[in-house]
């Protein structure tokens, strides 16, 4: 039987969209610590596109970088478990097992609370992953809901107070957790009391570029140490002509702020 025209429509696009991610890879993985795939990209191609996804995980890996799986799964604890094996464990079933993606790192929703949060962290810490948590995101909206308070502090300082307790759990030898947050480069006044509330955790800052977030003002992430915050740039990069130029350029800023 032949496929019909959806089918065609979705592996020809998945087939687009790898090649234009690889070639990123090649491009501008030499100035980058890790790829973030957004997994909604893929998974609107359905199984083309995460038959994609799996080969841009592998791309990644075989250039030296990380795989941070953005996806920012939650709800109750037996469907986290599943997303769990999806990301960063494995399927069990009569016929064996079924490998999920093998990310090193995956984002995650907090809002349903601890319950649903253990079986992520439990994961993570099996497959030495770590796991980003929705602190105080990167769009508008955010202070709609993130910055009301609940009662006595900011919902965003809340769930900060949240991933500090967690961050024990994943903790490497370095002092640095594998528990970190999510938090957007779009209002950088919050950042130095995050980084004071949760000062073993690693950042993961979206919002810089296109969404307006500077790059010099992000300096009290990495008050832990270079290692204590990862700055996400998607469009940024992936739209410039010179896509090399553009990571070049944002490595050397990130570092010089990291360092001082």
């Amino acid at each position: 039987m032949a496929p019909g025209p959806g089918t065609l429509a979705a592996e020809l696009a998945a087939a687009a969209v790898l090649t234009h991610c690889r070639s990123l890879i090649e491009r501008a993985g030499p100035a980058c610590v890790a790829v973030k795939p957004q997994l909604a990209c893929f998974e609107r191609l359905g199984a083309p596109g995460w038959a994609a996804l799996a080969e841009i995980c592998a791309a990644a890996r075989e250039a030296g970088l990380l795989v941070i799986a953005d996806g920012k799964r939650g709800d109750v604890p037996v469907t986290a478990a599943a997303y769990a094996q999806s990301l960063v464990g494995e399927t069990p079933t009569p016929w064996g097992p079924v490998a999920g993606l093998g990310a090193d790192a995956f984002t995650a929703n907090p809002l349903l609370g601890l319950d649903a949060l253990e079986p992520l962290v439990v994961a993570a810490a099996k497959a030495d992953a770590g796991i980003f948590l929705l602190v105080r995101t990167s769009n508008p909206g955010a202070r709609d809901v993130q910055d009301l308070p609940a009662p006595h502090q900011p919902l965003h300082e809340r769930l900060a107070r949240l991933v500090d307790g967690l961050s024990g759990r994943l903790l490497g030898e370095n002092g640095v957790s594998g528990v970190g947050a999510v938090v957007g480069a779009t209002e950088p006044l919050h950042i130095a009391h995050l980084r004071e509330v949760m000062p073993r955790s690693i950042f993961l800052i979206p919002g810089v570029g296109a969404q307006g977030g500077k790059p010099e003002l992000l300096g009290a992430a990495f008050a832990a140490g270079p290692a204590s915050a990862l700055v996400a740039v998607s469009r940024g990069i992936a739209e410039d002509p010179d896509s090399a130029a553009a990571a070049e350029r944002l490595r050397a800023t990130v570092w010089d702020i990291s360092s001082s």
